[in-house]
Parts: structure tokens; sequence; C-alpha cells
């Protein structure tokens, strides 16, 4: 349940992220949302405290908030150059490197839990695949950033979990701060505009607060079920991001992408059945 409602929060984050990086430069999108999340993370360890971090783990949640910018960086570029469907389709494809990484760890889930993970995967590709006119219409540059993204979530995933203890609040502080330094560093360099609309903040903030929001839930659920599972169900903000543009966006969802929304529920019932 954790890592669904992280999927949630994600899938709204990506959501308005990319719909946001079509009026304005991606990396602007990021330099208002990430540190809103950096002082709400911050504010909640100072509030109610978290467990200790060893210079290993830390180094890990630093590794992890460089990563998770440059993939959210190309996300939403990605959206901003090509079909969303596509990119939330590739993006989705994260997920078998947390998954992956579990199970050569030793993780060993349940017969009916691999059946499981197998069905919501698939389940989240027939919901976000467009038909074939989409994907030649994407364009190459977006296709290789919405790859790039894909290898950035899901090695984030497998940092997260891997630099997070019991009450991970220190951990996602480190993940923020190293992600807003790193954007500051871009910005230095690139030197983005920042006229933003004021009509635009609200949404922005929002990014900020649901993306903050889903790496917390993420990185609980990942200290109560293995990683190989909980990434699978944290996975479906895919099938989030899809879902949104047919209700926000008017876009029609067609035969296979209901399918798809059944295969992928009945996918994580099956993973949730099995622990």
């Amino acid at each position: 349940m954790l890592a669904l409602a992280s999927s949630v929060a994600y899938g709204v984050s990506d959501f308005l992220g990319g719909l946001q990086s079509r009026r304005i430069a991606a990396l602007t999108v990021l330099l208002v949302s990430q540190p809103v999340g950096l002082v709400l993370s911050l504010a909640f360890a100072l509030i109610f405290g978290g467990s200790a971090l060893s210079t290993e783990e830390t180094a890990i949640a630093l590794a992890a908030g460089v990563v998770i910018v440059v993939a959210l960086g190309a996300f939403y570029r990605a959206m901003a150059l090509g079909s969303v469907s596509v990119v939330a389709t590739i993006g989705a494809l994260g997920v078998v490197v947390p998954v992956v990484a579990g199970l050569a760890g030793g993780e060993q889930p349940s017969a009916v839990q691999m059946v499981g993970s197998v069905a919501a995967i698939v389940g989240v590709v027939l919901v976000a695949r467009e038909p074939d006119p989409e994907w030649r219409a994407a364009g190459r540059a977006a296709v290789g950033l919405a790859g790039l993204a894909a290898l950035g979530f899901g090695t984030f995933f497998w940092l997260l979990d891997a630099s997070s203890g019991p009450e991970p609040a220190w951990t996602i502080v480190a993940v923020r701060l190293a992600g807003v330094v790193t954007l500051l560093v871009a910005a230095i360099r690139v030197r983005p505009s920042m006229a933003i609309p004021r009509e635009m903040l609200p949404a922005l903030l929002a990014i900020g607060v649901c993306d903050v929001t889903a790496n917390s839930l993420f990185a609980v659920a990942t200290n109560h079920g293995l990683l190989s599972l909980v990434a699978v169900a944290g996975s479906m903000y895919g099938a989030v991001t899809v879902l949104l543009a047919r209700v926000v966006l008017g876009e029609r969802l067609v035969r296979s992408r209901q399918v798809g929304v059944v295969v992928a529920l009945a996918g994580v019932a099956m993973v949730a059945a099995g622990a």
C-alpha cells in the first residue's frame, strides 16, 4: 500500500512536471520544485527525527540525489519533445533495475508474487502504450531521453533502498540536498530563464510536494517488503501519468489501455496476496 501510494504521488508529479516543461525549461521546473522538497524533508526530519546515517549510507543517498534530478530532467524534456504516453511507457520500464537488483541480492519472492510482478509490468506497458504512429512521431531525442530517465529512475529506487533505514527522514534530506546542489551547479553553467508566469507557481510547488512525498513513501515501503516487489507496486506511476492525461487532457483510453489497467491491478493484488 505504501508503494502504491508512492506511485500515485510520483505519477502526479511526473504529469505536472512534463506539462509545465512544455511552457518553461525542464531545468527551471526543477529549480523551483526540488528546493520545495528539500525544505519539507528537512522540516520533517528536524521535527520528527529519523534513523542516523552511516558514512556509506550518506554517500549512497547523495548519489541517489544526483541520479534522480538527472533522470527527472531527461524525463521532463522528453515529455516536452514527444508523446507523453511513449515517454511514460519507457520510463516505467526502469522498474527492471531494482527488480533485478533485489533478486541478485538474494530476495526470493513466491511463485505467485513473481507472476504478479510480471503481470503488473505488462499492465503498465499496456496502459502507457500508444499506437505505432505515436511511437514514430516521438522522435529519437525523446525516446533516448526517456531511456535515460528509465535507467535513472530504476537506479534511484535501488540506491534509495540501499541508503534507507527504518525511519528514512534523514535519507530523504540527503537525497534532496544533493539534488538541489546538482541543479544549482547546472544553473550556473546553463543560466536558464527564471521568468515564471505566476499562474504556474502552484503547479511547481505541487510537483515538489508530491515528489518528496513519493520518495518518503517508497523509502519506508522498502523497509517493510522486498525491493523486487515494492519496486513493482511503485512502478504504477506510469499508469497514473497516462490516466491523468486521459482525465485532464482528454486523451482517449483505448481498449488495450483498459485491459492494461485491469492486468496491472491484478498483478499488484497477486504480489500483495503472496506477502
